[in-house]
């Protein structure tokens, strides 16, 4: 599955309601990881609404540094979520749901489905994925 087929299906997942969007992140980055896609799920179900619905930082962005504390094993995890916020702030506006949600002209600043879809995709360019 590319990075792209993955977005949409942790979008779709979103969209579904089976998934926050921390886990929708999670979940189609498992084989990223040893753990498989339930306990991803279940690691990641307090990460709604921004941090345990506190509207902080974004589900989405906290399932991509999770995965990726995963994939790197600890070791230069740091730089690499710095890089994934960075990158996320520029194409969602911000990193904390709430800003995130704020209304203007009737949109938010930037839906959970593109959230979602910017995470993942955010994700796997800057850990070298295509598929």
């Amino acid at each position: 599955m590319t990075i792209q087929e993955r977005a949409e299906k942790a979008v779709e997942l979103k969209l579904s309601g089976r998934c926050n969007c921390a886990q929708a992140v999670a979940t189609v980055l498992a084989d990223q990881t040893d753990l498989s896609e339930e306990k991803l799920r279940m690691l990641t179900a307090g990460f709604c609404a921004g941090m345990g619905n506190l509207q902080a930082t974004c589900g989405a962005l906290i399932g991509a540094g999770m995965i990726t504390g995963l994939k790197t094993e600890g070791r230069g995890t740091l730089g690499m979520t710095k890089q994934i916020q960075e990158e996320f702030g520029r194409r969602c506006g911000a990193l904390k749901c709430g800003d995130l949600k704020t209304m203007t002209d009737g949109k938010p600043l930037c839906s959970c489905e593109d959230c979602v879809r910017n995470a993942v995709m955010i994700y796997g360019e800057k850990m070298g994925i295509t598929e």
